[in-house]
């Protein structure tokens, strides 16, 4: 049976674009009221532009018409984090020091990327101030909330974007990932999340946190996470940090299947403690892949805990971000934030140093471990999404956000792809992640495991 218009994946829009059963005006206007229906109550959109969109999409409509269209996008529902520039709207980046009465006129390379492909802008999801955190709150645009139950977070820092996909506000999201940004909402919140190999993905402007934050997909199917990957992955020439991607056919070969391919499945990653229930669920997930004719190996811990050289990098790059703010401006920001970014302030350079070091031992280890692996799947997230408006969940404590994420944040640190997939629910009913991860420039291999998994356990949006 055919989904609700606004829960039809891009793939599908884009096969009754093509039959003319289907207007890309019709695609727009269903989840422009879909944004209507839901974001007063979950809080993803911080700009909603339907001017512009049904804009586009009458444009789109009339491509598709004359079989001129612009790309594989053309016509498709799409958001935008507000980490990333798009012209014509501001970009707050989710805190009150940004002034929103500037020019904004210049896209970033994503969005100009997602434009020459034709794709409809819906308007920019909400983000944590400059993305800093595992959940979606901020001084500028307040809580987004779980579609599953109101009352816990999206996760973050692309909530927005997260809780915009499974609502169905639109068929594709860009999310940034630095620390499990894209993968900690998608967990959370029951849809796909893919954090690309590190540097295949443009970012211009680039981010403050470096060589951990890279653009990427969240949708409700791994299918459209592989489409929009084709687009997100054209070169840029300014990109410093640019890896070579001579195959950008993400589609080509996703449902050749996985059988023979070698899987380790570490439950803790590095000695990680998982909610029993969670760690029961992903655990008969991870099963699963037998089902699909892989070897699967359940394998002690993998890595050491990276922790400390995590927080090194990240709370620098905070310090680089506050660098140049009045004391005024530096007031208004998130406490957290404002803390964080005085820590990396006063990080010695030694230590720094010291932490870069870290990272390279955890990236070689990690790609020799997969001199004998295809893959490693692990939980995406130790534990279920926990109360709105807190940055810990209860049984944390107090510490960083990366105190509980264990699973997301090492894989920054290497550079490698990680897809976020969801493979069950708690007795509460709140989604659980699966993670699954690649070598570095083995995103094909990625996409092409979770889209095998995808079709023996389909995946389930939240009745709204």
């Amino acid at each position: 049976m055919e989904l609700p218009l606004h829960l039809l994946p891009a793939t599908r829009l884009l096969e009754l674009y093509a039959s003319r059963e289907l207007s890309p005006v019709e695609a727009t206007k269903a989840a422009l009221a879909a944004i209507e229906r839901h974001n007063p109550r979950f809080n993803a959109f911080c700009v909603v532009d339907q001017e512009c969109a049904l804009n586009y999409a009458r444009q789109s409509e009339a491509r598709w018409k004359a079989g001129e269209t612009l790309g594989p996008l053309d016509g498709v529902p799409t958001t935008v984090k507000d980490l990333i520039l798009a012209r014509g709207w501001p970009t707050l980046r989710g805190s009150r020091t940004v002034d929103p009465d500037q020019d904004w006129d210049a896209d970033g390379v994503l969005v100009a990327s997602l434009r020459r492909s034709g794709a409809v802008l819906l308007g920019k999801t909400t983000t944590p101030e400059f993305g800093w955190k595992g959940v979606t709150d901020s001084p500028v645009h307040g809580i987004t909330r779980n579609p599953w139950k109101a009352e816990l977070t999206s996760g973050g820092s692309s909530g927005g974007a997260a809780v915009a996909a499974a609502c169905g506000m639109g068929a594709l999201h860009v999310g940034t990932d630095g620390g499990g940004s894209i993968r900690i909402p998608a967990s959370f919140t029951g849809v796909v999340g893919f954090k690309p190999t590190y540097g295949i993905v443009p970012r211009h402007p680039p981010s403050p946190y470096g060589t951990l934050s890279t653009g990427g997909p969240i949708t409700r199917s791994v299918a459209d996470a592989a489409l929009m990957m084709e687009v997100l992955t054209e070169p840029f020439p300014a990109d410093f940090y640019a890896l070579p991607m001579e195959d950008r056919a993400f589609r080509a070969g996703l449902a050749r299947g996985i059988k023979g391919w070698r899987i380790a499945f570490s439950p803790t990653l590095s000695g990680a403690r998982v909610d029993p229930e969670i760690a029961a669920i992903v655990a008969a997930a991870a099963k699963r892949f037998t089902e699909l004719g892989a070897n699967l190996v359940e394998v002690p811990p993998v890595l050491e805990d990276s922790l400390l050289a995590f927080q090194h990098h990240w709370f620098v790059g905070a310090a680089v971000q506050v660098r140049g703010m009045t004391a005024a401006q530096r007031r208004r920001l998130d406490p957290g934030f404002a803390y964080i970014a005085e820590q990396g302030s006063r990080l010695p350079a030694v230590e720094y140093a010291a932490s870069i070091k870290a990272r390279e031992a955890l990236g070689s280890k990690m790609l020799a471990f997969l001199q004998s692996w295809d893959l490693l799947i692990t939980p995406t997230m130790p534990i279920a999404a926990f109360a709105a408006g807190s940055d810990y969940p209860p049984q944390a404590g107090r510490g960083e956000w990366n105190d509980w994420t264990p699973f997301t944040y090492p894989f920054n640190l290497t550079r490698q792809p990680a897809i976020s997939v969801p493979c069950g629910f708690t007795k509460a009913g709140l989604p659980v992640g699966l993670q699954i991860v690649g070598p570095i420039l083995g995103d094909h291999r990625v996409l092409r495991a979770a889209q095998a998994f995808e079709q023996i356990q389909p995946f389930r949006m939240p009745e709204l």
